[in-house]
């Protein structure tokens, strides 16, 4: 069966935890390169360990290899808008899992379908991921005039690199829950929980509303939306049955559909309580495997 050759840049936690995803998915995508810059990383160490052809050459390897299609840049915001260019030069998808933002946003449930001729596309963030779809499926119903969504991730699963940019990452939550998700306006806010034993990545989400509406049909839009989301992120559930709050707001006394999620990860790598980062390696993957897809049904690459 032709599948599509595929490079992870970035050896570090999340390069790796993608790797074991990729290799448990018979899916369109063929992991042909891990590639890094520290030989004596965990991740090219455990990609070897898999039969996988490594190098610590960093994106030049990937250069130098026409036959890699797809590229997951889990790097850095700075290194990935210098291998961008690199990258689209090649006519190689770039699937960018950093805060750089230089393509489209895309999140698999909701408009995955609108950019699959775009040669580099966005993540978001592990927030953006996981409730940005909620938003969407109430505004496919009923205007939402403000969302805000209140991601809580446990404190250990937090890196540094996240820490530093995290004004960064609200920002490009927020934009997504807008641009996405349909939002008027939106706000975003992390919250690291240092609570022992660590918790499970738990999502809160108010939308608050205009106009009449079914109230039904947005519960089961919402049910429908995180159906689809654990059809590739198996340990995303809803906590309850979404509701309607009426509620004093800025803007009078206005509905508010309240959503709560939790994320518990599948521990491929990271530890189960780390859904934040899990959601991200696999909304990748699924990213990923849909224009492997779409280039095998398109015959736009050959093995």
């Amino acid at each position: 069966m032709a599948k599509v050759k595929a490079a992870i840049l970035g050896s570090g936690n999340i390069g790796t935890d993608l790797m074991y995803k990729m290799l448990k998915n018979e899916g369109n995508m063929e992991v042909a390169l891990v590639a890094g810059i520290d030989p004596n990383s965990e991740g090219l160490s455990r990609a070897k360990e898999r039969g996988i052809r490594t190098s610590h050459h960093g994106i030049d390897a990937i250069l130098e290899d026409p036959e890699i299609k797809i590229v997951f840049d889990a790097t850095s915001a700075k290194a990935h808008k210098l291998n961008a260019p690199a990258l689209r030069e090649q006519g190689k998808l770039a699937i960018d899992m950093t805060p750089a933002a230089i393509g489209p946003f895309v999140v698999p449930t909701v408009n995955i379908n609108d950019h699959l001729d775009a040669m580099n596309v966005n993540l978001i963030s592990c927030g953006g991921q996981a409730t940005t779809p909620l938003v969407y499926a109430v505004n496919r119903v009923v205007p939402v005039h403000y969302a805000e969504v209140i991601a809580t991730a446990a404190s250990l699963s937090i890196g540094p690199g996240t820490r530093q940019n995290v004004d960064e990452f609200v920002r490009t939550t927020a934009n997504a829950v807008q641009k996405i998700g349909g939002a008027k306006t939106a706000r975003a806010i992390p919250v690291f929980n240092p609570a022992e034993p660590p918790i499970n990545m738990t999502n809160s989400v108010y939308a608050v509303v205009k106009g009449e509406f079914d109230e039904q049909a947005v519960i089961e839009s919402v049910q429908s939306i995180a159906a689809e989301i654990s059809s590739y992120v198996p340990g995303y559930r809803l906590k309850g049955t979404p509701f309607v709050d009426y509620r004093e707001t800025p803007w009078g006394r206005l509905p508010t559909v309240v959503i709560m999620n939790e994320v518990v990860g599948a521990g491929d790598f990271f530890p189960t309580y780390a859904g934040n980062l899990d959601i991200m390696t696999a909304s990748a993957y699924k990213v990923g495997d849909s224009y492997a897809a779409h280039f095998l049904e398109t015959k736009e690459v050959t093995r």
